[in-house]
């Protein structure tokens, strides 16, 4: 299997920090942000992995080299321009096209089971899986709802938290929409086959979530949610970010890939 770990962002809600740290090696737990999701990565035992990048590239590339120093292969995907967050699978497409892959935010720490995922994923006969997860202040993000069999029926995507507006997807098949559904938030990681490549834009830019999985969802094609319950952590901005090197040197998480992930 290969993946994709996106990387390329400007991380804005960072500044002034990322005005010259770029956000994926900004510093957690005496490690880089980025070495988290590339651990977790490897644990799974996916080695081959494309990082995309753009802003302060060239420090993010000089931190990580080949990969050889966490046992992992990186393939290097520069952006001239930002191509957003599905932008990326345009010119990765055959890299990524050859069987399962993985997408993972390059922000998010969190100690998944992705072994258990991807099991999950293949027996459900997904098109795509979804990791979810249920923080304290979910109405800051985009929802995801699931339905008792953990397929993904609706996708509120957030268009402004300050007046709680979003932009719905419903799955139109003709079976009535369940009348109970569980909503939880993407945290940052996807499994999906090679036929999901034949339904992206056409060029970048583009959003993965609202010019890709959201039509899948509303077209009916079968995404399913993996619901993550352990460790999660997202750095948003810059409060979150200090709360969480603060965590990490007060009681620092036990994270199940670390022991893959070489200093």
């Amino acid at each position: 299997m290969r993946a994709l770990v996106l990387a390329a962002g400007r991380g804005e809600r960072l500044r002034p920090l990322t005005d010259t740290v770029p956000k994926p090696i900004v510093q957690v737990g005496g490690r880089a942000l980025i070495e988290y999701p590339l651990g977790m990565l490897k644990r799974a035992g996916i080695t081959e992995i494309a990082i995309n990048v753009h802003h302060l590239a060239g420090a993010i590339q000089s931190a990580l080299g080949n990969g050889a120093r966490l046992g992992i292969d990186i393939i290097w995907s520069p952006e001239p321009a930002l191509f957003g967050t599905g932008g990326p699978l345009n010119g990765l497409a055959e890299f990524l096209g050859s069987g399962t892959f993985v997408i993972a935010n390059s922000d998010s720490i969190l100690n998944l089971d992705l072994r258990a995922m991807i099991a999950f994923h293949r027996d459900s006969g997904a098109l795509a899986t979804l990791a979810l997860a249920r923080p304290e202040n979910l109405d800051r993000y985009s929802k995801i709802e699931i339905d008792r069999a953990a397929r993904v029926r609706r996708m509120r995507l957030l268009t402004s938290a300050a007046h709680g507006e979003y932009d719905d997807y419903t799955d139109r098949r003709d079976d009535a929409l369940p009348k109970e559904l569980e909503a939880f938030m993407y945290c940052g990681v996807i499994v999906a086959e090679p036929p999901v490549l034949k339904l992206i834009p056409p060029a970048p830019p583009w959003s993965i979530m609202a010019s890709l999985f959201a039509p899948i969802v509303r077209d009916g094609l079968p995404v399913f949610g993996f619901v993550h319950r352990g460790y999660m952590r997202t750095v948003d901005d810059l409060a979150t970010y200090e709360k969480l090197r603060a965590e990490f040197a007060a009681n620092p998480p036990e994270l199940n890939f670390l022991d893959m992930s070489h200093r």
